[in-house]
């Protein structure tokens, strides 16, 4: 059995690149991407990776993979954004985390040399891109049996909008 920080080592990433959106600030975000249909960004990639972007095109759709660098201190309990009552962080997808770090299922519009036009964005602007990944239905897409405690609030995700409690400076217990 592993004790408590046993075994455990720091993990470092570096940034690719970064998101630019028109959300400048965590409140009023959109909480999935879901509820962003049609919001427009794009991705800068640092031109060190742009060979890494050879076909990528030929995908409608990609997963950004990205640092919550405005997230607040995490909380293993906290009350989510759909919800009244409190939840254990692992059963949330908000961006307080023992681990801060972010997946976005987005539409690939265009590739420019090294900026990506991607639409359906909840990322705040200037987030880091930790990494980018092809979206396939037949690896990504599961038959679901149950949606925990967000089954009865799952309609109103595409409505819901960030309230402030993740940020640096919000409740999470709100």
């Amino acid at each position: 059995m592993l004790a408590k920080g046993e075994g455990m080592y720091e993990i470092k990433y570096r940034p690719i690149g970064i998101v630019h959106s028109p959300f400048k600030e965590p409140k009023g975000t959109p909480i999935q991407p879901g509820g962003a249909i049609g919001v427009e960004a794009t991705v800068e990639l640092m031109s060190e990776y742009v060979e890494g972007l050879k076909d990528l095109e030929g995908f409608s759709h990609i997963i950004l993979i990205y640092h919550f660098h405005l997230s607040g201190r995490p909380s293993l309990i906290v009350k989510p954004f759909l919800d009244k009552e409190s939840h254990g962080v692992f059963a949330i997808r908000g961006p307080s985390r023992p681990n801060a770090i972010g997946i976005s299922v987005v539409r690939l519009v265009g590739i420019k040399d090294n900026i990506l036009e991607i639409q359906d964005v909840d990322i705040i602007d200037g987030t880091p891109l930790l990494d980018i990944k092809p979206y396939v239905p037949e690896f990504d897409t599961r038959a679901v049996e149950k949606r925990g405690w967000i089954e009865k609030h799952v309609q109103k995700f595409a409505t819901s909008r960030d309230d402030g409690r993740f940020g640096p400076k919000g409740d999470k217990h709100a």
